[in-house]
């Protein structure tokens, strides 16, 4: 993963010295500027992930950089730093859009407290920015079948209330894009929308994931960090494979979702937030209920409004205008000339299950895309596995041999490309280097094979 860069604008040198000292030795790349002029000739600003502010410098005010910022609209937040502060400089930075107000002499712990939270909000600036390009006004949801519609129908009108909303549906069948669509139709869209995938996170780390934590409650918090509810605060949570939340978490979240306020892990302070619950699962939850798996109590709070996202199978008319789709932005993104389908791809298509759904999709159309020459991707080259679907079912042996040998010519394709470079190979692919490491013993790939 790159190296968060930072950007310290003040004209005294021991500021600068002291924040550089502070950010590198814990990971971040830092570049400072002595006043307005050299903080205008710096190159690559768009690139620069927060801006460290001084209020007054010998040509200038840090106030009116902020506000050049604001207008450039380079998304990367900034965090105002005074020797002299009133109340008065307070209250205009935050007015001009600072994230956060430091007073010299900057302590350690304050400054990393808010440069951490700082980034962590132009993350999430970044995400809300991307899934508004996906799902924002004017942005149709691809899928004229009627169990698609309906599902968006209901999403529709589900989102003009603050109810909760549980999305039921397959891996890869566009619960996260639904999410947006509610957040972005509702009274909620000024604010943020924040995802918390409760599968990807380790059960120990889940509730600090939550909830936050205050420094030192447990080993490893170096500092205060706030939860996903605060930083959602006044906008939308996406609680994404929320059936996979372990029993305390359960319970905690319940309690949140009751009366709206928690306690940070190792806090005291009672947080009381205003925040619109999405939920979304591949998993069955009455089943898991039953099973005593899932608190049946917590089931009824997140299922308010339940919305069942169909599979791709489900809606077969809605495949050909998806993978145009797909294939227009895939072909646009990389600078790739227009290219379209023959007929003749819509066949295997068409008879192809997709058990990925929208996702296995989008990823056979960017593979057709790479692997195909000339203006139209004809019918060899759709992958292996599709192929061997039409007409027939086929055992398991065969359909698994057919996705192995298609992925150890994808793979191969990227690692000769990139002569055998793993770390190239990997970015090429969109995977990580030790996943692909993993994937090239198992598929038994090496030079001159």
């Amino acid at each position: 993963m790159a190296l968060r860069r930072i950007l310290v604008v003040d004209d005294e040198e021991n500021i600068g010295r002291s924040l550089r000292m502070i950010l590198e030795r814990e990971g971040y790349q830092v570049n400072t500027a002595r006043n307005v002029a050299e903080f205008r000739t710096f190159p690559d600003r768009s690139r620069i992930d927060l801006f460290l502010f001084d209020m007054r410098l010998p040509d200038g005010s840090g106030i009116d950089l902020l506000r050049e910022l604001q207008t450039a609209d380079n998304g990367a937040p900034a965090v105002m730093i005074s020797g002299h502060a009133t109340i008065a400089d307070a209250v205009e930075a935050t007015r001009a859009g600072a994230f956060d107000f430091l007073e010299k002499p900057l302590g350690r712990d304050r400054v990393m407290v808010a440069v951490r939270n700082a980034l962590e909000q132009g993350t999430l600036r970044q995400e809300n920015r991307r899934l508004k390009e996906a799902v924002g006004p004017g942005t149709k949801m691809i899928g004229s079948s009627q169990a698609f519609q309906r599902a968006l129908e209901q999403a529709t009108m589900a989102a003009r209330s603050d109810a909760r909303v549980l999305l039921a549906g397959e891996s890869g069948t566009g619960k996260e894009l639904l999410a947006a669509h509610i957040h972005h139709s509702s009274p909620f869209a000024a604010g943020p929308f924040v995802k918390v995938n409760c599968a990807a996170i380790p059960g120990d780390l889940i509730e600090s994931e939550l909830f936050g934590h205050e420094k030192g409650s447990f080993t490893g918090a170096t500092g205060l960090r706030r939860g996903k509810f605060e930083l959602a605060d006044g906008g939308t949570l996406f609680l994404d494979e929320v059936g996979d939340l372990h029993a305390n978490s359960q319970a905690k979240l319940l309690r949140v979702l009751q009366e709206g306020e928690f306690q940070r892990v190792g806090g005291e302070q009672t947080i009381r937030v205003s925040v619109r619950v999405v939920s979304a699962t591949n998993r069955d939850l009455p089943a898991l209920v039953a099973q005593g798996k899932f608190r049946e109590d917590l089931y009824y709070r997140v299922s308010v409004v339940p919305i069942r996202v169909p599979a791709l199978r489900e809606r077969p008319q809605d495949i050909r205008p998806m993978a145009e789709y797909f294939l227009e932005d895939f072909c646009a993104r990389n600078g790739f000339r227009r290219r379209s389908f023959d007929p003749a791809v819509w066949e295997s298509f068409e008879a192809f299950k997709w058990p990925g759904n929208a996702r296995e999709l989008r990823n056979a159309v960017e593979r057709m895309a790479i692997l195909s020459h000339g203006d139209t991707i004809d019918a060899g080259s759709v992958p292996l596995e599709l192929r061997m679907q039409r007409g027939e079912t086929g055992s398991k042996s065969s359909v698994q041999e057919a996705r192995e040998s298609a992925e150890r010519h994808h793979v191969l394709r990227a690692l000769e490309d990139a002569a055998w470079n793993v770390s190239g190979a990997a970015r090429a692919l969109g995977m990580e280097r030790t996943n692909l490491h993993k994937r090239i013993r198992a598929l038994g790939l090496s030079r001159g094979k």
